[in-house]
């Protein structure tokens, strides 16, 4: 059993009021809170060892280099990545996939194609669309139904010898629909295509094993997992990231460099030019030592039920619809009532202390596919509870009344 009262306890932002009522927090889609168990080592590093990284020999800098580089130890003992040098520090999952796009610009030519889903972030689209302009490779996309579930017939079909890149993510930010990421990486590798899976949704509710998905490259965002902005890792097959060039030139990610050529460092360093974000990646595996703690079948556990209940009760509201009813689903519920405008739904909802995301959520084509402007999005995290759901039940019916 989860101990919600006890969490919350861990969350100092969690206690604050908005507009003269509790803070409820529904937009962890958005990013999540952080615990004081994460912020201590934030507050700690710049008080007690605050210095660059790999190139000191004086006691601060090789102090943190050895917090930093056991950060990325646990990341990758979290993902189950073979090597440490396999997980890349980045400043985000966004940061990472244009890592990737860039360096397959040197791997494909005018016969290749690629495929994108249609639940997918505009990160997980801009890129790559940006890459087929480089390129000349043709973009496909496999469609979504009604219920926000991806067509896999049609997948079956867009694939073929020529497929050299599949882009998913392991569950939509919009509509919190976990996608069959098994199936479609298996199906790409039999067609010879390489995979990427945006996880950045996926990771505060799942535990994903890179090795058992045979996924050539995962990728996620610290503060999608109770870490700090700024900060996230690829995950690179390391025979991948050895075929891609490096993203940036700079310090660190060198071997050697005259007037004449460069050479490049080995991983990870390859793709870690400058200096990184030091704290963050330290936070990072701070805040991974935190989730473990509570553990992901606790977490996944009542955050279904968090879930169940509030879909149950947002449904009893009149004209309420909501968006994405996957038989596979996280806790994350998109909805809208009648024509109401969901911006003017989120203000009053503001005003009662309840965070929650209106808009597109940056995967407009979902939106375009509905044909709506948006939606209310309420994303629910484990140390959110069955009263602060009710409060959003009243809150959206008062939104409704007041709105008619």
């Amino acid at each position: 059993m989860l101990d919600v009262a006890a969490i919350r306890n861990d969350f100092p932002i969690l206690s604050r009021e908005v507009n003269g009522y509790p803070l409820i927090y529904l937009d962890n889609a958005a990013t999540s809170q952080t615990p004081q168990q994460v912020i201590d080592v934030i507050v700690d590093y710049y008080n007690s060892y605050n210095a660059n990284i790999h190139r000191g020999v004086h006691t601060l800098s090789q102090e943190a280099t050895d917090k930093y580089e056991e950060a990325r130890k646990k990341i990758q003992a979290h993902f189950n990545a073979e090597k440490a040098h396999e997980i890349i520090f980045t400043s985000g999952t966004t940061h990472s996939i244009n890592l990737v796009a860039n360096g397959f610009a040197s791997l494909l030519n005018s016969e290749d194609e690629v495929i994108v889903s249609a639940l997918e972030h505009h990160s997980n689209i801009v890129p790559w669309q940006m890459l087929c302009e480089k390129t000349g490779a043709l973009l496909k996309v496999i469609p979504m139904n009604e219920e926000g579930e991806l067509v896999m017939s049609d997948y079956d079909n867009l694939l073929s010898d020529k497929t050299k890149l599949v882009f998913v993510n392991h569950i939509s930010n919009a509509l919190g629909t976990i996608n069959p990421i098994e199936e479609i990486i298996k199906k790409a590798h039999h067609a010879g295509a390489a995979v990427l899976v945006d996880g950045a949704q996926a990771c505060p509710h799942i535990k994903p094993d890179v090795q058992k998905l045979d996924v050539d490259f995962y990728v996620a965002s610290a503060h999608k997992m109770y870490g700090p902005t700024g900060v996230g890792m690829l995950y690179g097959k390391e025979a991948w990231l050895n075929k891609l060039p490096p993203y940036q030139g700079g310090g660190e990610m060198i071997a050697e460099v005259t007037f004449k050529k460069t050479t490049y460092a080995d991983l990870p360093h390859k793709f870690e030019a400058g200096t990184p974000n030091i704290c963050g990646g330290i936070a990072f595996g701070a805040a991974v030592d935190y989730i473990n703690n509570i553990g992901f079948d606790t977490i996944s556990s009542y955050e279904n039920e968090l879930l169940n209940y509030a879909t149950k009760n947002l449904l009893k509201i009149k004209g309420l619809r909501i968006y994405g009813n996957s038989k596979n689903k996280t806790s994350v519920i998109s909805f809208n009532i009648g024509t109401l405008h969901p911006y003017d739904i989120g203000t009053i909802l503001d005003k009662l202390g309840i965070a929650v995301r209106t808009g597109h959520h940056c995967a407009q084509p979902i939106m375009d596919f509905y044909k709506i402007p948006g939606t209310v999005r309420a994303s629910f995290a484990f140390y959110n509870t069955f009263e602060e759901i009710d409060t959003l039940v009243y809150g959206v019916n008062k939104a409704a009344l007041m709105l008619a």
